[in-house]
């Protein structure tokens, strides 16, 4: 059962832009994506990558796959009798992804589409694990509990969700101030910001299996947590 998903988190920001202007956004980064971000986020998403343990045979999907780096392992973890997904709202991201895709002849392993998570095409218990890192948080408040009431219907009963985010918990410092400040009054610099990532899962009916604190320049969460039998 879902408890509390219409409930806003207090002390979270609301997301200032738009959808349209989100894609914008990155479709206008896309090429320059791992210059600015890769190198912090990269050891954080292995982090979930081995957490998720995608399996051979399995059906997997990944909620903002950006430049496809995750998409590689994911698609080689699956290996020729499973198929790795992904969605993204960015086509310029999706063009990138293919290219490395190609490049490292997983092509055929991997079906992407550019789409918003809110409403994801895939039917009711079909996948065996979701993984989405530096993703969530950019949806705004509301839509958090869409996007992961989502996930717990196209997964199988047993099924992994795991969540990279920028995270309220932890140490909680003057440079997430600034991180928070900056998202305020320059979304357009700054479009997204540190939710609570535990608790959302939890209370959209999920089992959190396991939890860490990890840090970049803020606090990140990565969540295990299963779609209940």
């Amino acid at each position: 059962m879902t408890k509390d998903l219409n409930d806003h988190e207090p002390g979270v920001l609301r997301v200032f832009q738009s959808k349209d202007q989100i894609k914008a956004y990155y479709n206008k980064i896309a090429r320059a994506y791992d210059l600015l971000a890769e190198n912090s986020e990269q050891p954080m998403r292995a982090k979930g990558l081995a957490s998720l343990s995608a399996r051979p045979g399995e059906r997997v999907l990944e909620i903002g796959f950006g430049t496809g780096h995750c998409l590689v392992e994911l698609a080689r973890a699956v290996g020729a009798e499973g198929k790795a997904y992904g969605i993204d709202i960015s086509d310029s991201m999706m063009s990138l992804s293919r290219d490395l895709l190609k490049k490292a002849d997983l092509d055929q392993r991997v079906k992407l589409i550019c789409r918003d998570a809110e409403h994801m095409p895939y039917p009711d218990d079909s996948l065996d694990g979701i993984f989405t890192s530096f993703t969530l948080e950019l949806f705004d408040t509301p839509a958090i509990p869409a996007v992961l009431v989502e996930c717990r219907r196209v997964l199988r009963p047993g099924g992994r969700l795991v969540v990279v985010a920028l995270s309220k918990e932890g140490k909680q410092g003057l440079m997430l101030k600034a991180y928070e400040w900056t998202h305020k009054h320059f979304p357009n610099l700054m479009d997204c910001r540190p939710i609570y990532v535990q608790r959302s899962i939890a209370a959209a009916g999920f089992d959190v299996a396991a939890t860490e604190i990890a840090h970049m320049w803020v606090p990140v969460e990565i969540v295990h947590a299963i779609k209940p039998e």
